[in-house]
């Protein structure tokens, strides 16, 4: 899952998770496993660290073919390397990759992130870091299927996702 804060990642994740009988791997909740809440400061290096524990632990799903699919959550992939590391962890272990990009007008993506305040497990989160994000996005460049949550909550009478 790909897509700037507040664009439905993670509801989209679970979601399929559960319609698929995937499972879902959260760079937020392995972080906070990882770090006491005291230790936790959003860096690069932190964000990274808890990315690698959630790549090498998907290969490790992955070798053992016991679960169909496994779904990232946590991160922006804003960063081709970001991207590119996951797809290297994938050929390392012979698993198939899919890009989905998840977007939304801007103030839909700031109201979800509003109303999660005090509750998502990024600290972090919030309009702050959805700029500066969107600011450095890096378009990817890589066949993705790209989902719109706007149009979504247009034409949804439910708060599911229709898939």
């Amino acid at each position: 899952m790909a897509g700037l804060p507040g664009t439905g990642k993670t509801e989209l994740s679970e979601a399929l998770a559960s319609r698929l009988g995937g499972i879902v791997l959260s760079k937020d909740k392995v972080r906070a496993a990882l770090f006491p809440s005291g230790a936790i400061n959003y860096s690069l290096q932190q964000n990274d660290f808890s990315m690698w524990v959630i790549l090498m632990a998907a290969q490790r799903i992955a070798a053992e073919g016991n679960v169909p699919f496994v779904f990232f959550d946590g991160r922006t992939f804003s960063r081709r390397r970001q991207v590119e590391q996951v797809i290297g962890a994938a050929a390392e272990v012979n698993a198939d990759y899919r890009i989905l990009h998840l977007s939304c007008p801007d103030e839909l993506a700031l109201e979800r992130i509003r109303q999660s305040q005090g509750e998502h497990l990024a600290g972090n989160r919030n309009r702050g870091l959805y700029w500066e994000v969107k600011s450095r996005f890096e378009p990817i460049n890589l066949p993705k299927l790209d989902g719109d949550l706007h149009a979504r909550w247009r034409s949804a009478s439910s708060s599911a996702w229709h898939i």
